[in-house]
């Protein structure tokens, strides 16, 4: 089939990456892409927030299948347009992504759907903010109501800096709202589910870090690396979040007239108390998406398109190789606050060269002169797969090693001490 894909992130480089290998795949167009996807589709220029232009290059590549891979055109309604077209799309209508784009309506529709998450009070005054932080107690959860590019979450045990971001959230204009939440315990866990409308099929799980820091210190991220599979989580896992989170959700959905059709993304934390919801996305994660799609030997291509096309209960179960995979995020100097562009990458195929390593291009752009220069905030994402996690481990942080690029942050504890 021919696909267009949507996006110019690592995780469209990923989503690439396994769509172009994919023997379903006849033409790849990814739009407006990156240096990376150049390599094995055709880049071509597009707003990727105008569902006018997106439906109408749909129209003129005849797409069979559209792709779409950040959370801004989907709440913008890019999905819309192109259904509009009679086009299949991979990616949830706008009053679906609302599910993304607004965490008070995420909590709304858990709450009749009877999912488990977290306590939480919207506010949209400062008072409120106050008791509800009272309330609560530290560590203060606070949360930007909309999308944030994975930076409008906020934990921390200083009221002053709870309260700050509050602020910013709630001073943005004169509907913005702030969501406080109780504090969850325990780890954390990426579930991603396909899904057709009524319908949902888990992909492997994986875990994400977010902190900019070893140790998980310093401020939120997009992301600064990520790992799959999670030796140490329940064997239940999966079915678990599926029978209690992603089908009631996608279930909710439906019974208000707005099926989902896409990705849906659990963001979990397994607590104290049991299983909670820490936030739902609307499309595939980043960074997890680099080391999910690594081990899935499956079918992409057919698994996107028969979400698309509502026909899930048809597609065949998903085969996932047995070893591990690792990403290590490389960020430009100065992320997540104001970032360095301009300086030159270099290393990235002396970083290929070795077995079980790839590189997926995140901030990347090139230079008058031809060189690849960065170009935002996460630049690279290097991928490491092996026959356990300390072998996947090494191998992306040898990748790491041969990479160059001035100020460049990434941090040496993705994966460490989890054994096989």
């Amino acid at each position: 089939m021919k696909i267009l894909l949507i996006g110019s992130g690592a995780r469209e480089h990923a989503l690439a990456r396994s769509l172009a290998a994919d023997p379903a795949t006849t033409s790849l167009i990814v739009a407006p892409g990156n240096p990376g996807t150049a390599g094995i589709a055709t880049n071509v220029s597009v707003d990727a927030n105008s569902p006018d232009a997106v439906a109408a290059l749909a129209r003129e590549v005849a797409a069979d299948l559209v792709v779409i891979g950040p959370e801004a055109p989907l709440v913008a309604g890019v999905a819309d347009a192109v259904r509009a077209a009679g086009i299949a799309v991979f990616g949830p209508d706008g009053d679906a992504a609302t599910l993304e784009g607004s965490k008070a309506f995420a909590k709304e529709i858990m709450a009749a759907a009877g999912v488990p998450t977290a306590m939480a009070h919207v506010c949209r005054a400062m008072d409120e903010v106050t008791a509800a932080l009272d309330a609560f107690g530290p560590p203060y959860v606070v949360k930007d109501d909309g999308l944030a590019a994975g930076k409008g979450v906020v934990v921390t045990e200083d009221r002053q800096v709870a309260l700050d971001h509050a602020a910013a959230c709630v001073n943005r204009d004169r509907r913005a709202s702030v969501v406080i939440e109780e504090f969850l315990d325990g780890p954390e866990i990426s579930l991603f589910c396909l899904a057709d409308g009524e319908r949902v099929v888990p992909l492997a799980p994986a875990q994400d870090f977010k902190r900019l820091a070893d140790g998980d210190a310093g401020p939120n991220t997009g992301g600064m690396g990520a790992y799959s599979p999670l030796p140490w989580a329940p064997e239940d896992l999966v079915s678990e979040v599926v029978e209690r989170v992603a089908l009631p959700t996608v279930r909710e959905l439906a019974r208000r007239g707005t099926p989902f059709v896409g990705l849906l993304y659990c963001g979990l934390a397994l607590t104290s108390r049991g299983l909670r919801v820490i936030e739902f996305n609307a499309r595939f994660g980043d960074p997890e998406t680099q080391v999910v799609l690594a081990r899935l030997e499956s079918s992409l291509a057919t698994a996107l398109h028969a979400a698309a096309t509502g026909s899930l209960d048809q597609l065949p179960e998903l085969r996932w190789s047995a070893g591990a995979a690792v990403t290590v995020v490389l960020a430009a100097a100065g992320y997540p606050g104001e970032v360095r562009r301009g300086d030159v990458i270099t290393g990235v195929e002396a970083a290929e060269e070795l077995p079980g390593v790839h590189v997926l291009h995140a901030g990347t752009a090139t230079d008058d002169a031809g060189a690849l220069v960065a170009a935002g905030g996460r630049v690279l994402s290097v991928v490491g797969q092996g026959a356990d996690l300390d072998a996947a481990r090494a191998t992306a942080y040898a990748g790491v090693e041969r990479i160059r690029l001035d100020g460049a942050q990434h941090r040496t504890d993705i994966a460490a001490g989890l054994g096989s």
